[in-house]
């Protein structure tokens, strides 16, 4: 490959980030606004995902809000409408939507095992379902799904949200199966404990503890960035990454091996 030729096929492409709005979702459509893509930051909360396109336009690259709830095919499918309406056919897609709370198992109700299901579940299928169609026709496309180090490992009182994201992962690996030979790499990014404002509320609300305890229990000694998640994505939405498929790729500083 001639140099500058992979930043030549990279720039330009159309990125679409769910849950964008805020925590990891935010800082992976930075990172992705970074490398020179039209970002589109899809969210249910209107004025987060205005924000964050808004302080992507004003870093230089192109990049537009959507409102959507994931766990609403008709939405999703209206949301991909508007996407490809004002940039053109989805190449890039990163699944960051999702849900998380702590409630004991025997007091787990439907209500909220379907909820964490729609969203976590649910969403993730169609999301890439609304947007591998661009890509098989394109013969190029690049899928990341963030899952959880609790898919892998469990998490107490997080039944729900841990049944989820090892489906989320179980789901990743056919995907990447399923359209490895038509040019789309499908990956996992499982974190472990990130600084967002996910982890702080939780924190407030006792079901953690401080980051300095926390810190105690990771290897590398420190609780992650949404710029770590965000670098990683970045790097297995590019064309670097186009050998790189149905891996569940753990930024978590050693916490999981």
């Amino acid at each position: 490959m001639k140099p500058g030729t992979a930043q030549e096929h990279t720039t330009g492409r159309v990125a679409v980030v769910t849950g964008g709005g805020s925590g990891l979702g935010e800082s992976i459509c930075h990172h992705l606004g970074q490398q020179g893509h039209r970002v589109a930051v899809l969210d249910r909360d209107t004025e987060a995902a205005q924000r964050v396109a808004a302080d992507i336009r004003a870093q230089g690259a192109e990049a537009t809000a959507v409102t959507v709830d994931v766990a609403d095919q008709g939405a999703v499918n209206a949301a991909f409408t508007a996407v490809r309406d004002e940039f053109g056919p989805v190449e890039i897609l990163v699944t960051s939507a999702g849900v998380s709370g702590f409630t004991q198992f025997e007091d787990i109700t439907l209500n909220e095992w379907n909820r964490y299901i729609a969203v976590n579940l649910t969403g993730t299928f169609l999301c890439a379902q609304a947007a591998v169609g661009d890509m098989v026709a394109a013969g190029w496309g690049r899928i990341v799904t963030i899952s959880s180090a609790a898919g892998q490992t469990g998490a107490l009182r997080q039944g729900h949200y841990s049944a989820t994201k090892g489906g989320v992962i179980a789901f990743t690996k056919t995907l990447a199966l399923e359209y490895a030979a038509k040019g789309i790499t499908v990956n996992t990014i499982p974190p472990f404990t990130i600084d967002t404002p996910m982890l702080r509320a939780a924190q407030d609300a006792k079901h953690l503890p401080k980051a300095e305890y926390i810190s105690r229990v990771i290897p590398s000694g420190r609780v992650g960035s949404g710029d770590d998640i965000g670098a990683m994505c970045a790097y297995l939405c590019s064309d670097a990454a186009g050998y790189v498929t149905g891996q569940v790729i753990a930024v978590n500083g050693g916490a999981v091996m």
